[in-house]
Parts: C-alpha cells; structure tokens; sequence
C-alpha cells in the first residue's frame, strides 16, 4: 500500500524573498526532499517578510513515486522552474540514471539567467548531463565519486568535502550534507543568525567540521575518542583568539604530540591546524557579518589572527574576497 502526499507551496505567508523551487520525480530521493523543505519550504513566522518562497515542480507527469512508499503529486511543472532563484535537485533516482532533455533544458535556461542550482548527493548527475558543472569544482557522495569521475572528467571532483558553492551552482555530497549546504546557502543569503535559528529548529549544529573524509570506510575514531575530543573543540571555539600550539592541545587532550595529531584528525576530518584555520575565518566571518562598529584590527584580535593584515591575507587566500568586501556583502543589522 502506498501513501499519496499533495505538494503544494505555502500560500497563508506572506514571504516576498527568494523563490526556491525544488524538484520531484519518479524515484524521488524522499530524504533529500524532505530536508529541502525542512530548511526553505517550512512556514518560519519568525523571520521577516524577505524568506524564502518555495514551490515543488514535477519534473514529468505523475503522479512520481517516492522512497518509503509514497506517490508524490505537484502543482508546478518545468515551466516554474523560469521564476526560480534557487533550483534544488534533491538526489536522483540513479547515478547513471539518464536526465529528460526538457529538464536538462530548463536548468541550463536557468543557469543562463542567473538562477542558482544546487544538487544534493546523487543529484550531481543532473547537474553534470546538463553541463552545468564543466571545469568546475564540485562533490558528491564518496559512494559515487569514482563513477562521476570517470564519466565526467572535467569535472574537478573533490569527494573529501561537505559540500562546493561556486556562486551559481552548488553540489553537496552525502545526503546529510545536504543540511550542511542548505544551511550554508541560508547564511550566505540571511546571515550567521538566521542559519543558526533554522540548525536550531532542526537540532543540528549549524557547521560541523571537517569534510566527508571522517565517514569513508577506513580507521575512525572510537566512540570514547569523540567524546574526549567533544569538549576540547568546544574550549578551542572559546578560546579561539589565543595562541593555541599544538603541544598545549596535546597536553590538554591527554595525549602525546604524534598520537593527538593522528586522533585529532582522524575526529575531526582536518588535521588541527587546518581546524583552527577554519574556525579562524568562521569567528572572523560572523563578526563581520554583525555589522557592528568593530573596526579589522579589532576583529583580527577576536579571531586570532594578531592582525588585519593577517585577516586580509587569509580572507583572500581562502575565500577570494576583502574582509571589507564579505562585510559589505553579507553583513546584516542586529535587532
């Protein structure tokens, strides 16, 4: 017996920002989808009248089957996917499954005029038949990165990370990490803030750290090690600022210099200095994003890095951009 579920877009809100469309059909990836809706399609009173709009759009005639049993009918067809700012590809229902040429022609319309499409787990292949991810970086589930490889090799593949944002087309690996870039796409659009109260919402930490290396088959931490590592990463986020040498960590963790190295790693998914590197740039980031009268030196000072120009060389390295520039970009007015 199958369960048939109406997809249709929340109209009791009063929502006038972005347009997120995402889409179903047969074989749909039901997780994906649902974590799709959960983070741009779920009624949020408490943000302001600028979130997200959200539509289903059927990619072919139903009604579409879904994983667990249910059948799937929409509103919107591929003709929606015109109005899009935001396509979600939520999966696919095979990774060497052939994409429908209307689609492939809507999403490269779409791409054409500036919509940004994003794929989650299997949903490369969608991204990857239409040529949207040409002499791109991109990733996917570790479980298919040999076979988008060998079938697209101009594709820079990169099966280590969470997820790849190239501006206009997105791609996440597993489909867990789909959270993780939905959340990623909520913060480049509202802010630290608002991702953080939708992490809340879905009882998640709004970043988790390191890439998919730590979930590939191979050596992993033990439970016990996760938890003796827990509150260590937790008294380097608050004490980020400080000078913190490897050998104090060690010694904090208990452990030897070379075995802290290996286990942190091995925790973590990065090796500790990349770790403190990255939450270096997220502090500096948030601050910058409060927008408050913060001026570089003194936000270098917060971050840990000594000093502006030590900011300025580490946003360019990592992120391409001015930390005047991210400001001026994403920065948003505290209530």
């Amino acid at each position: 017996m199958t369960t048939s579920v109406k997809i249709m877009p929340d109209r009791s809100t009063t929502s006038h920002g972005p347009l997120v469309a995402v889409l179903a059909y047969d074989g749909l990836c039901t997780f994906e989808f649902g974590v799709a809706y959960e983070v741009f399609g779920l009624p949020r009173p408490e943000m302001a009248s600028d979130w997200y709009r959200y539509q289903v759009v059927a990619v072919e005639n139903g009604p579409l089957r879904a994983a667990g049993g249910l059948t799937v009918t929409a509103d919107g067809g591929l003709e929606d996917l015109e109005r899009a700012d935001l396509i979600v590809v939520p999966g696919w229902r095979a990774i060497d499954a052939a994409v429908p040429e209307p689609l492939m022609a809507a999403l490269q319309g779409a791409n054409r005029r500036g919509a940004r499409i994003m794929s989650l787990c299997s949903g490369i292949t969608v991204l990857a038949q239409a040529g949207l991810l040409s002499g791109l970086k991109a990733t996917t589930h570790w479980r298919y990165a040999g076979a988008i490889a060998a079938r697209f090799p101009d594709i820079a593949l990169d099966p280590s990370v969470l997820y790849v944002d190239n501006g206009a087309v997105l791609t996440a690996a597993g489909s867990a990490a789909g959270i993780d870039l939905c959340l990623h796409v909520v913060r480049r659009d509202f802010g630290t803030d608002a991702a953080n109260s939708v992490a809340r919402r879905l009882v998640v930490p709004p970043h988790r750290e390191g890439g998919q290396a730590q979930f590939i088959p191979g050596p992993v931490a033990r439970d016990h090690e996760k938890e003796r590592f827990s509150p260590l990463f937790d008294w380097m986020r608050e004490n980020i600022a400080a000078d913190l040498p490897l050998a104090m960590l060690a010694r904090r963790a208990g452990m030897s210099l070379r075995s802290f190295q290996r286990r942190f790693e091995t925790a973590s998914g990065l090796p500790p200095g990349e770790w403190i590197a990255m939450a270096r740039l997220r502090e500096a980031q948030r601050l910058l994003e409060m927008r408050t009268a913060a001026d570089l030196e003194e936000i270098a000072r917060l971050a840990g890095y000594g000093s502006a120009a030590n900011l300025r060389h580490h946003f360019r390295t990592r992120l391409g951009i001015s930390p005047t520039a991210y400001r001026r970009q994403f920065g948003r007015t505290t209530a």
